[in-house]
């Protein structure tokens, strides 16, 4: 009878664990618990390499050659590999280069601009060195350049933010972010810088056509505060 009681709560005792288990999965697929793999990153000193500045800012305050066709400003036979964006989010301002140096400008205004992305769901655009992984039109948004959110850089900076307090430990770090443009006839949110993405750099749809047919699928883009 003893061997019989010792063999029940021996079973019930694994059934109850493996709930427990279970549970615990299903928590954290939902996000309301962290995963084991977020407790072990959230427990070690982490420490993420300073954002390397790659662009001078124009020299200029406004907007450089706006009203002026892009391809213009480029050389006839130019190499695309020379080409790279800097955007700055206090000025709304969104800078191709050639070769280090800046071309043209374009107006750009996003969701939070203030401070850096952090966690999915913050509005906020992330800062430092990304790259376009890919372009495609955009069935409301004319053209999508889609960046490299999240790198290792950007993944580093989402987990020692955890490890600060800073956001939750079952916070996402967020994904699908572009330049991109703006509803059709809705430029106007542009010109009175209404953020209104969900982080995301947004044009005038004019200046992401032209900007598409310059940028390839590798470029460097920069962002900074």
């Amino acid at each position: 009878m003893l061997k019989f009681l010792n063999s029940q709560r021996f079973w019930a005792a694994g059934l109850t664990l493996a709930t427990l288990g279970m549970a615990y999965q299903l928590a954290t697929m939902l996000g309301i618990m962290p995963s084991i793999d977020q407790w072990a990153r959230s427990s070690r000193s982490i420490t993420c390499p300073a954002d390397v500045a790659l662009h001078r800012l124009p020299t200029v305050a406004t907007l450089l050659n706006e009203n002026q066709p892009l391809r213009q400003l480029l050389p006839r036979e130019f190499d695309r590999v020379k080409t790279s964006i800097l955007i700055e989010k206090s000025n709304h301002r969104l800078t191709l280069y050639y070769n280090q140096k800046p071309v043209k400008s374009y107006a750009v205004v996003f969701g939070d601009p203030q401070g850096d992305k952090r966690r999915e769901g913050d509005r906020k655009t992330p800062e430092g060195i990304l790259r376009i992984q890919d372009k495609y039109p955009h069935p409301k948004w004319s053209k999508f350049l889609w960046l490299d959110y999240p790198n290792a850089q950007s993944q580093c900076k989402h987990d020692r933010a955890k490890q600060r307090g800073e956001i939750p430990l079952s916070s996402g770090i967020g994904s699908e972010i572009g330049i991109h443009g703006v509803p059709m006839r809705a430029d106007d949110w542009v010109n009175k810088r209404q953020n209104w993405t969900l982080g995301c750099p947004s044009l005038k749809i004019k200046d992401v056509d032209e900007l598409y047919e310059i940028v390839q699928i590798g470029m460097i883009v920069e962002i900074v505060a």
